[in-house]
């Protein structure tokens, strides 16, 4: 089942080769660090007793790196034979089982950048002499190449310059950076924030400077990334921004809310009983039980005259009302 699935994914291969610098070249392109790479090769006879060499070339064909060597079933770099190159050793294997059916391929495991280029098989026994060749291509994704690439910008240093009970003043600084590096402040959410930044040159590098002011409690990122290489390092830091001011002026302006509103019901409700008063022209007064003017009684706006609604004050409901008896 192994066997058949490999040769599906040689017929795939071959079937969509893509031309490189030399006309039967074939192009492999495997995700960095997302798997293995299988180099195809397949000569149509037993390869079991041959002798087939995989090595990694340069643009003109000279040898770089040996990759893997296969001589007659027991001689072979996994085998205990010296000579791979470091980068290869315990990565790179073939398929002994398929030699028979004449698949020379190889796998190389774990791929990661420096993989990519170019990869020869060489039959030096074979009549005539046959070279095959495998492009290779790495789809590389952005990560700290501090260590592989000495073109890697260095990692940022990130400060607080000033800071308030409401706002912070950030700095990121990035010494050494290759006159293509990107720097960005970005926010936890990843949102990219407008920043001042300036560049001083230093002879083949530059020197970067990016300051932004920020009013919110969050971590801060200053991100640091080459496209041409997919180099990235960034530096965080955490900014805490006081909201005790804000919550004194939210309850001062509920507060000043309220008192206006009374303020209106108030005058609204004034406004009202003046009203009911001037279309009614009268008021009705009631005493209690026991007062000098004990019972009810209308007294006319217009007039200020006074009707008794009691039979026993009768007499005296057409008099007006004495200054002292008010209520």
């Amino acid at each position: 089942m192994f066997g058949f699935r490999l040769q599906f994914l040689f017929l795939l291969t071959f079937s969509g080769a893509t031309l490189g610098q030399k006309p039967d070249a074939v192009r492999v392109v495997v995700p960095e660090g997302g798997g293995d790479a299988v180099l195809p090769v397949s000569i149509g006879r037993n390869a079991e007793r041959l002798v087939f060499d995989w090595r990694k070339v340069g643009p003109g064909g000279e040898v770089l790196q040996e990759v893997f060597l296969y001589d007659d079933k027991s001689f072979h770099y996994n085998n205990g034979r010296s000579g791979q190159s470091e980068q290869f050793k315990g990565r790179v294997s073939h398929f002994p089982g398929e030699l028979k059916h004449g698949n020379t391929s190889i796998i190389i495991r774990n791929t990661k950048a420096s993989d990519a280029g170019r990869y020869t098989c060489y039959f030096p026994h074979l009549q005539p002499r046959q070279t095959f060749y495998v492009e290779l291509d790495v789809d590389l994704i952005y990560k700290d190449r501090s260590r592989e690439n000495s073109a890697a910008t260095p990692k940022p240093s990130v400060t607080t310059l000033t800071a308030t009970a409401d706002w912070a003043y950030l700095q990121c600084e990035v010494p050494g950076a290759s006159v293509n590096t990107k720097a960005e402040w970005q926010s936890s959410t990843g949102s990219i924030l407008h920043a001042e930044e300036k560049r001083v040159p230093e002879e083949d590098h530059v020197f970067i400077t990016l300051c932004v002011n920020v009013t919110r409690t969050d971590r801060y990122q200053c991100v640091v990334s080459q496209e041409d290489i997919k180099h990235r390092v960034s530096a965080q830091i955490f900014v805490h921004i006081s909201e005790k001011e804000s919550e004194d002026s939210s309850s001062t302006g509920t507060m000043v809310g309220v008192g206006i509103t009374s303020f209106v019901l108030g005058v609204l409700t004034v406004a009202a009983v003046l009203c009911v008063l001037e279309r009614a022209k009268r008021i009705k007064i009631l005493h209690s039980k026991g007062s000098a003017l004990e019972g009810e009684y209308i007294i006319n706006m217009e007039d200020g005259s006074v009707r008794s609604l009691n039979s026993s004050v009768t007499e005296s409901s057409d008099q007006p009302l004495q200054s002292g008896n008010q209520c």
